[in-house]
């Protein structure tokens, strides 16, 4: 069984009917929320680092290991989910991920130490691992292939407005803190009970969503057979999906920990700086909290504006010059943006060098989202798709938390905040070589321009 890959006329959006738009709609809704989710985590990671922990911890080495342990529970999340994605369906594993990551999104605004915030962040991870993988598989089976790469990419580019949202809630809440309306201490849980909303997001996914006829029609065909459907067994046993799954893991690896590891701890560079700058203007104490919080806001909009842009002009590179010239662009442009981001950026004026690194890091999510459902076959997409996602996440993890160590070893012996501010620029440098390795991992892919799904 194949798919067809012939292009139809015209954009890809006017081949959708009624249901094609709701299936993408609520697939995109429910990534666009578990973005939100991850993003306010890290811009609500520093005031709740310093809540938490007792004095004399380091806010950012500790920040570090609680995004870890979150990108370890989003590997097992992927992991997990994926599989049952193509055992039961994506439609009803999508509305349980969505659920778990809703719930204990608010259940973190509750913690009381750095360890039970650690334990929430872990399970929040589990179900934002596992969204993308049933996704991205939902809509390469529900709607017409003509339309498959426009659609995965655009679901990709709308994750930057949940991401946007995050840094509209951000500077809110830094706006009520600045007016002694919520307390600093306060300010980050505000942000967490917030991102419990999407919750409701589930009342819709179960309301008419149904499993792709294609996946239906294969599951049914799958029992007389005894074809394995999301079996790692079956993903890693047979040479022609097993070596797809484990470079699409490498490639997937560098962009996670450039962006994980490096690129969503520029609040730790632009918040010092920042405050530093206000506290050359001789603000009030009580008045550079909330103007802080404002401008991390503001550099996360700016970053996810250009993130946006970029993701779109990759899904465009995608389908012009093929997913490897794409890959191979966007992953030099990424090394290239990030190591100028960290050692170039000090000050309000440099605001905009956060959309190119945005632009350049995130570009590579368009293409991970339009590329690894091409690489497996039906009973295998969801479950390959989130393997390579996510569980290269378990990698991943030791981007934040090397991070924080390498910070540490720069920074030994530095007595004022410019020294240590250098040593996490030069950490944050050193760790961009990590975008190298996608370039590496993309010899060993195959090109799928213009090819149909693959299929046994």
């Amino acid at each position: 069984m194949t798919s067809s890959a012939n292009p139809a006329d015209g954009p890809w959006w006017r081949q959708l009917n009624r249901y094609h738009w709701f299936v993408f709609s609520m697939a995109s809704l429910a990534w666009l929320f578990d973005c939100l989710d991850q993003q306010l985590f890290i811009l609500a990671r520093p005031a709740a680092m310093k809540t938490l922990l007792p004095p004399g911890l380091d806010a950012n080495e500790y920040g570090g290991y609680a995004t870890a342990i979150f990108v370890a529970g989003w590997a097992t999340g992927g992991l997990v989910f994926g599989a049952v994605g193509d055992r039961i369906g994506r439609g009803r594993t999508l509305t349980l991920t969505v659920l778990l990551y809703s719930v204990f999104t608010g259940l973190s605004a509750l913690s009381t130490g750095w360890l039970d915030f650690a334990a929430y962040r872990f399970i929040t991870g589990l179900g934002v691992g596992g969204v993308f993988g049933l996704a991205v598989a939902l809509i390469a089976d529900a709607l017409p292939d003509s339309a498959r790469t426009g659609a995965l990419g655009s679901l990709q580019a709308l994750s930057a407005v949940g991401n946007v949202t995050a840094g509209l809630i951000s500077m809110l809440v830094g706006q009520l803190v600045a007016t002694n309306r919520v307390s600093a201490d306060w300010s980050w849980k505000l942000m967490f009970l917030l991102g419990a909303l999407p919750a409701f997001l589930c009342v819709f996914l179960q309301w008419r969503l149904k499993e792709p006829e294609k996946w239906v029609k294969a599951r049914e065909e799958g029992r007389r057979t005894g074809a394995a459907f999301g079996s790692y067994a079956s993903l890693f046993g047979e040479a022609r999906w097993r070596k797809p799954a484990l470079f699409g893991m490498a490639l997937c690896v560098a962009g996670v920990i450039g962006l994980w590891g490096i690129g969503f701890f520029a609040p730790e560079l632009v918040g010092p700086v920042i405050e530093r700058s206000l506290r050359e203007q001789n603000l009030p104490a009580e008045k550079i909290a909330g103007a802080r919080s404002i401008w991390i806001g503001i550099n996360s909009i700016v970053f996810n504006v250009g993130a946006f842009i970029g993701m779109i002009l990759m899904t465009r590179l995608c389908q012009k010059a093929g997913r490897r010239p794409a890959f191979a662009v966007a992953f030099v442009a990424a090394m290239v943006a990030t190591i100028g981001y960290f050692q170039f950026f000090n000050g309000k004026g440099d605001i905009w060098m956060s959309a190119v690194m945005g632009a350049c890091q995130l570009a590579l999510f368009a293409g991970f989202a339009i590329y690894l459902p091409e690489l497996f076959p039906l009973r295998l997409r969801s479950t390959g798709t989130s393997f390579c996602y996510n569980v290269g996440r378990f990698l991943a993890a030791s981007g934040p938390f090397t991070l924080g160590k390498l910070q540490a070893a720069l920074k030994a012996g530095a007595t004022n905040p410019e020294a240590k501010i250098d040593a996490f620029r030069s950490a944050a440098t050193w760790m961009s070589g990590i975008f190298l390795v996608g370039l590496v991992a993309l010899w060993f892919l195959p090109e799928t321009k213009g090819k149909p799904l693959p299929e046994d």
